[in-house]
Parts: structure tokens; C-alpha cells; sequence
């Protein structure tokens, strides 16, 4: 998760979803009851968590493939300067040095380039998960009479009973909206 800003947004989307105060517990004095999500846990487990990282990785394979290239290519280069370098002169060895030293240059460009690109659309993908999933943990939580959701990573929980886990009912839920969406 990148940050306890975005998962306390989530859990405040989610109670601003609940449109008015949450259920009261059923008697005065009873316990208050709060639930947990691990959305670490839904974003790998959920079809539209792994579809996303599928994604993902498919286009960080692409951008592998394409630095993959620059990188034989610069090392064709070295090993070109290495063996001809002594033969040549000094012009054309300075020539071929400075061709080497702009692509070197240009394949670390297009290395942070493609780092901040997958960033970004990382971020991206999880924040659409993340938008989709707050109506379905304000849906559960109200059905469920919970007063608070936490996200288990970010809120710090010490301790957390196993039946306050609402992550595995978040993730039937979300797959089955998806699922129902994919279908109209």
C-alpha cells in the first residue's frame, strides 16, 4: 500500500458512503463493533486485483524487453571500442566513444522513465481498486451493523480477532460486483 493517507480516505469514503451515523449497538453498554480489511489481501486475491497486476506485469515485461535491447546494444558498443578502439584513430574512437557515452546516457533516462511510468500506473490501478472497493466496504460494514472499518496494515492493529476480519466476505463481494458489471 503506498501510504496510510490513501487508506485513511478509503475508511473515510467509505463511513461518508454510510450517508448517516452507523448503526448503535443494540444495548447500552454493548461493545461497539469494528472490523478490519487487509487490502494488500484483496488486491492479490480479488480478480480485478490480479487482472491489475497482470497488467502490470505485462507491460513492465515490455519495458524489460525494450532496456533488455538498449543494454546489448551498448554493450555491443563497449565491446566494439575494446577491440577496433586501438586500431582506429583518435577521431573516430572519440566518435565512437561519445555515441556510446549519449546512449549509455539515453538508456538511464529511459530506465527512471519507465520506473516512473509503471509508478504511475500502479498508483492508478490501485486507486480505481480502491474507489470500487469502498462502496462494497461501506455496504458490508452497514449490513454487518459494524461501527468502524479499519485496513488492518495501516491502521496499526495489535490485535484483531479472527471473526472482525471482513476481508475474504470484501473480496466475494467485489468479485461479484464485477462480475455482475461485466455481464450488462
Amino acid at each position: 500500500m503506498r501510504g496510510v493517507a490513501m487508506i485513511a480516505a478509503l475508511v473515510v469514503s467509505a463511513a461518508a458512503a454510510w450517508g448517516q451515523a452507523p448503526p448503535a449497538p443494540a444495548a447500552a453498554g454493548a461493545a461497539t463493533r469494528v472490523g478490519f480489511i487487509d487490502v494488500q489481501r484483496v488486491l492479490a486475491r480479488s480478480a480485478a486485483g490480479v487482472a491489475a497486476r497482470e497488467q502490470l506485469e505485462r507491460e513492465r515485461a515490455t519495458m524489460q524487453r525494450e532496456m533488455d535491447g538498449k543494454r546489448q546494444e551498448l554493450e555491443r558498443l563497449r565491446d566494439e571500442l575494446e577491440k577496433k578502439g586501438p586500431l582506429m584513430t583518435a577521431e573516430a574512437r572519440r566518435d565512437k566513444q561519445d555515441v556510446f557515452e549519449r546512449k549509455r546516457r539515453d538508456a538511464a533516462r529511459l530506465a527512471d522513465d519507465f520506473q516512473k511510468e509503471l509508478e504511475k500506473k500502479e498508483q492508478q490501478l490501485l486507486q480505481t481498486v480502491l474507489q470500487a472497493l469502498s462502496g462494497i466496504i461501506a455496504r458490508v460494514g452497514k449490513e454487518r451493523g459494524y461501527y468502524i472499518v479499519l485496513e488492518k496494515r495501516g491502521a496499526m492493529v495489535l490485535y484483531a480477532a479472527a471473526e472482525a476480519d471482513l476481508t475474504d466476505e470484501i473480496i466475494r463481494a467485489y468479485d461479484q460486483q464485477a462480475g455482475t458489471k461485466g455481464k450488462k
